[in-house]
């Protein structure tokens, strides 16, 4: 199979030595950016056409095909899908070049008439095609279809062959996978891992402590003082983990320099689980409603040392995120997104993407004891370049919080599990779930990680 990788700064300078490499018919496989401009994969059309017909039955009298004119149709084709930048729409599927579909053999039915296939097609001169929008649009359909699948059958090998040039690297994206980290972190990681790399593990374990934003002591809330809000979903740890952290302020600095506050009125008992940890701490506690009354009460602590803010749990579509930010950003209020170490990794980037904005000064990782695996919330961490001011592994006030430990992290991410589960990847079902994924939009984008 001679699948050629072209590599220009642009897609109309890659698509023009495409052109004169493997002439107008040729076929594009795949595409994506790259850090020195554009990477298209492609293949002659005679190939793609040795490869349909070497998988067809051959008949014993096979019909001539009819070819059509389809001129017009690669008109609209290009009308239609027409960009300054074709095929590289970052995270969108490459775009293929129209050609002419490979000629199948018509099957004749089981009971066939007396008269010669010959013969037949002398007496009954084809029928010229008529182009039409539905026909058009049929036509375009099939095209479409058949690159996407070609797509899939040309990732399922290269994957084959991944795992037979190099098992190391095929055993390692398992174990990622399986761990929890996405597809996208996994590939660039070890797109980039030395090849013949035997410690792949020792290597991805750097890698990602390196890209591991952690809170530093000067960068510890309880020492710098000032006004915060724990956000993030519902069920979370955010009242919780606001009494874990007042906890630590008042034994350092004491009850009369801490406040706390809350904006949940909606939940039933909210404020008097808040009040509860408050009376314990000897600390005052506050409900406020509405940004007026936020500014207010903000103005008469000022005094305090350190001032924390329990917030509402709600879905990260509901539409009173937007409005709680507003309101937070009308007072100058920081926050910590807390994020849930039990949840799937759409539901964390989904969270992230909702509540992130730049009073966000980084995340607390809650519920690890609760956790099967940690990769997905490592690999939200590192992708979107979040800062962990703190992890929290129970419900004791305030013993089950504690200032992030990487190595503990990496080490909880990649420990075999004692059993198989019925959502471990199996070695069999990866071909076609690394097929898959390579079709996949990322709205991130590839990162540029410290190697």
């Amino acid at each position: 199979m001679n699948i050629r990788k072209f590599t220009a700064a642009s897609a109309r300078e890659a698509l023009k030595e495409i052109r004169s490499e493997l002439g107008e018919e040729a076929v594009i496989l795949s595409n994506r950016k790259t850090e020195h401009g554009v990477e298209i994969h492609a293949m002659a059309n005679d190939e793609m056409v040795r490869l349909s017909s070497a998988s067809t039955p051959v008949l014993k009298h096979p019909a001539k095909p009819k070819t059509v004119d389809i001129a017009s149709v690669y008109q609209a084709y290009e009308a239609e899908e027409a960009d300054d930048e074709p095929f590289l729409k970052l995270g969108n599927k490459a775009k293929p070049q129209p050609v002419m579909p490979p000629a199948q053999p018509v099957v004749q039915p089981a009971v066939q008439s007396a008269e010669p296939v010959e013969e037949a097609l002398i007496s009954k001169p084809p029928q010229p095609f008529i182009s039409t929008p539905a026909g058009e649009a049929a036509i375009l359909g099939e095209i479409k279809s058949m690159h996407s699948m070609l797509q899939k059958q040309i990732e399922t090998l290269s994957w084959n062959n991944v795992q037979q040039r190099d098992p190391q690297r095929a055993g390692m994206l398992r174990r990622m996978l399986n761990a929890g980290f996405s597809t996208l972190l996994a590939r660039q990681l070890l797109d980039k891992m030395p090849a013949g790399n035997e410690k792949g593990e020792s290597w991805i374990k750097q890698v990602l402590k390196r890209n591991l934003r952690v809170a530093g002591i000067d960068d510890d809330i309880v020492v710098r003082g000032g006004v915060y809000a724990l956000i993030g979903p519902t069920g979370v740890g955010k009242t919780t983990t606001t009494a874990k952290l007042a906890a630590r302020a008042v034994v350092r600095y004491g009850a009369d320099k801490v406040a706390l506050l809350t904006t949940d009125s909606y939940r039933i008992g909210a404020y008097e689980q808040l009040k509860i940890y408050g009376k314990i701490l000897g600390v005052a506690v506050h409900a406020v409603k509405g940004a007026d009354d936020l500014r207010l009460t903000l103005a008469a602590l000022r005094h305090k040392h350190l001032v924390l803010i329990d917030t509402v749990g709600m879905g990260q579509r509901d539409e009173r995120v937007v409005e709680q930010g507003d309101m937070f950003d009308a007072a100058g209020v920081q926050r910590l997104l807390v994020l849930n170490s039990t949840s799937g990794g759409d539901t964390l980037e989904d969270v992230v993407r909702m509540y992130y904005s730049n009073k966000v000064i980084g995340c607390i990782a809650t519920k690890l004891d609760e956790a099967a695996n940690l990769g997905a919330i490592l690999d939200v961490v590192v992708r979107h370049r979040l800062v962990m001011y703190f992890m929290a592994n129970g419900q004791r006030v305030p013993e089950d919080l504690h200032l992030v430990n990487i190595d503990i992290l990496l080490h909880r991410a990649f420990k075999p599990a004692e059993e198989k589960t019925p959502f471990t990847l199996e070695a069999l079902e990866f071909p076609t779930i690394m097929a898959d994924s390579g079709n996949t939009a990322v709205p991130s984008g590839e990162v540029t990680y410290a190697l």
